[in-house]
């Protein structure tokens, strides 16, 4: 069964803005997720600690 997860309208709308041609915001949590997952962080280029 899906879990469902109550977002800010501002915090949706940058999701949307980052989702590409057909994508869901959906899709695009599930794909951050598993860079996390994959990466244990969140990488960006230039970003560094």
């Amino acid at each position: 069964m899906p879990t469902t997860i109550e977002i800010p309208d501002d915090l949706a709308e940058r999701l949307e803005s980052h989702c590409e041609e057909g994508q869901t915001t959906a899709e695009l949590v599930g794909e951050l997720v598993s860079m996390y997952e994959t990466e244990g962080a969140f990488l960006r280029e230039g970003y560094s600690e």
